[in-house]
């Protein structure tokens, strides 16, 4: 059955009440289960070793969410509350993306539960005297109940996406796992626990067909889901069933999701790592189900052989989804490109590490699916590999790389971003992708930062090189094709603005400390044009905030580690009303072009905006042009 005619069915489901008849209101103690989770959820939740000395950051974080403080997508604190506004209403009538004019992201995010782990994590390291650790359980109990006495099963928005349902159901049972033996768990919590796991699976069978509509993490994340509570309610009576809807939906969505190349169909690095994520879980807990590793149950006291439970097709898509990711970190700040959709996802954060180092995920992914026999950042599999990375190209000098993005896309992207370059100097981030900021403001906020105007790409006549359709996704979708990849030269064009007759096509080069990037835009050859027209182009590059001085066609700003100069040319003499442009913050600082609210703005993470430079070169005139821009770092000593 086709996507959209699933999507069609779950809509019709909302129009007829049926899924307010199969997920009717009923409390907690209406719903049976009984937890057994001990043996089968994993210990490292996704990686993250249980066993380490007690570092003080943890520490602390630990302490600001017994005090009803968390970090919101990583970043600032904000305080834990589950009460949503009242009236409750069923969950169908709060399908919305904002909630009395708030984002509902943030209204969802702290009821994820993801900051059990730093609890769990603090509990399982504070073993001595000198610390009280049945804080940290006596913390989750109280949030726990707190969340259930404000939020009945399915009544108000945090039962309104089976995909928030499913990942707060895997954070209860991984503090089952943490904290059962505390004096904390009394037998009436454990039994609470198990009922409210309960819930939380019931809800999520009768709208999995929206989750397999969209094809993304949400069924990703509401398989695994189901598959968890299977394991972990082997008495219940729909267990059957739940495990076998989350496996099969798990591997459906990993097999069609990841392409044989590794890339992932989001198109997003933040994404890429939350598939991973999921993916360990669900290989973890694969390891104790004997249906899976074809062993009987074990007798009591021993233990299940550990194997590779995943199907062949599974581990090759996985094996190469690792490689696709370690091919874009850098090995000694964990960073990544800010590519595409980035709401903050960290659904298993790292009890120190903190929101943009993808080496923890990374180096657990390694282990699962590659084998250890590899080094997780060996040349082979690093940054500095030359090796064609799909989506992305990779050129590398001593101390600098260039990534520049050209998809072949097969689904549909949620960044107009072909042919944007990011350019990495000493560890620094000097021509960034803008990243996300919002899903669900109202304008100009609304999911802003996914358009070319804001990427360091070309526009031409105003246009973006895509169809926006609807809030998260373009249609019309511009393809890029790579047209040379060496050690010292990489071309790629791509075609969204082939209804004007024209191809755009970007030209990558290392120079002595620098890079030089072309920008050509040429006449379609498959279309005849006597007489071209007149058209306008605007070449955007954004840099950090730092210092900056613009003398002429040249930026200069001062980086922590010397002054980086980047000079933009047109290379044309057909071309008239070429100037320089300078924004910052939604703000003109040079040029007479009234800035747009969304410029000159960096998001690292979800509902976070910093200050950020603009440089834009502009002008009108006939293809074809050819457009340079020249950056210099100080040498290297």
């Amino acid at each position: 059955m086709t996507q959209t005619l699933l999507f069609l069915f779950y809509q019709v489901g909302k129009k007829t009440g049926l899924w307010r008849m199969l997920t009717p209101a009923r409390a907690f103690a209406s719903y049976r289960g009984e937890l057994h989770t001990r043996e089968s959820i994993p210990v490292s939740a996704g990686g993250h070793a249980a066993e380490a000395p007690l570092p003080p950051s943890l520490l602390a974080r630990a302490e600001e969410i017994v005090h009803g403080q968390v970090p919101l997508f990583g970043t600032e604190l904000v305080p834990l509350h589950f009460s949503p506004p009242h009236p409750l209403h069923h969950w169908t009538h709060h399908e919305t993306a904002q909630i009395h004019g708030q984002d509902i992201k943030f209204i969802w995010e702290p009821a994820r539960f993801g900051w059990v782990f730093h609890l769990a994590h603090a509990y399982t390291l504070t073993n001595d005297a000198r610390h009280d650790a049945r804080r940290y359980p006596a913390a989750f109990w109280k949030y726990f109940e707190q969340f259930c006495a404000a939020n009945p099963p399915n009544l108000g928005p945090h039962w309104s996406s089976a995909q928030e349902v499913g990942l707060r159901l895997i954070a209860f049972t991984y503090a089952h796992r943490a904290f059962a033996d505390s004096p904390e768990s009394t037998p009436a919590r454990l039994a609470a626990l198990g009922r409210a796991v309960a819930a939380h699976a019931a809800r999520i069978p009768p709208t999995l067909l929206y989750a397999r509509a969209q094809n993304n993490n949400h069924l990703l994340s509401e398989s695994a889901a189901l598959y968890t509570a299977a394991l972990v309610l082997p008495d219940h009576p729909h267990a059957p069933r739940w495990r076998t809807l989350g496996w099969k939906g798990f591997h459906h969505g990993l097999q069609t999701q990841i392409e044989p190349d590794g890339t992932y169909s989001q198109h997003s690095t933040n994404y890429h790592r939350l598939m991973l994520q999921l993916a360990l879980w669900v290989h973890d807990l694969a390891q104790h189900d004997p249906f899976v590793v074809g062993a009987s149950a074990p007798e009591e006291g021993t233990e299940v052989p550990t194997t590779n439970p995943f199907p062949p097709l599974s581990q090759e898509r996985l094996a190469a989804a690792t490689r696709w990711l370690l091919a874009l970190c850098d090995p000694e700040t964990g960073r990544v490109p800010n590519l595409g959709p980035n709401d903050g996802a960290y659904i298993f954060p790292h009890p120190t590490l903190p929101f943009h180092d993808y080496r923890p995920v990374l180096e657990a992914a390694a282990r699962a699916f590659l084998g250890d026999q590899y080094s997780v950042f060996s040349d082979q599999y690093s940054v500095f590999s030359k090796k064609l990375n799909t989506g992305y190209c990779l050129l590398n000098t001593d101390h600098s790389r260039a990534y520049l993005r050209a998809a072949h896309y097969r689904h549909r992207p949620g960044h107009a971003d072909q042919l944007h370059l990011d350019l990495w100097w000493r560890g620094l981030n000097v021509a960034r992708d803008p990243g996300t900021y919002l899903y669900n403001a109202d304008p100009p906020w609304d999911n802003a930062l996914m358009s070319a105007f804001v990427h360091n790409t070309v526009t031409v006549n105003g246009l973006d090189q895509m169809t926006r359709a609807g809030r998260f996704l373009y249609v019309h979708r511009a393809q890029a094709k790579i047209l040379e990849h060496t050690p010292v030269r990489l071309v790629a064009e791509h075609d969204g603005y082939r209804a004007l007759g024209l191809r755009h096509r970007r030209t990558v080069e290392p120079l002595p400390n620098g890079w030089r990037i072309t920008d050509d835009l040429i006449k379609n050859s498959k279309l005849i044009i006597h007489n071209s027209p007149l058209i306008s182009f605007r070449l955007h590059w954004l840099l950090p905030d730092w210092p900056w001085k613009l003398d002429g066609d040249t930026l200069a700003v001062q980086s922590p580690f010397g002054e980086v100069r980047v000079r933009v040319k047109i290379v044309n003499s057909e071309w008239s009303m070429i100037n320089c442009q300078l924004f910052r913050a939604g703000e003109t600082l040079v040029g007479e072009v009234p800035a747009h609210p969304t410029w000159g703005w960096f998001s690292p993470t979800y509902g976070v905006k910093e200050p950020a430079l603009a440089f834009v070169l502009a002008g009108e005139g006939r293809v074809p042009v050819s457009l340079v821009s020249e950056w210099q770092f100080p040498a290297f000593s």
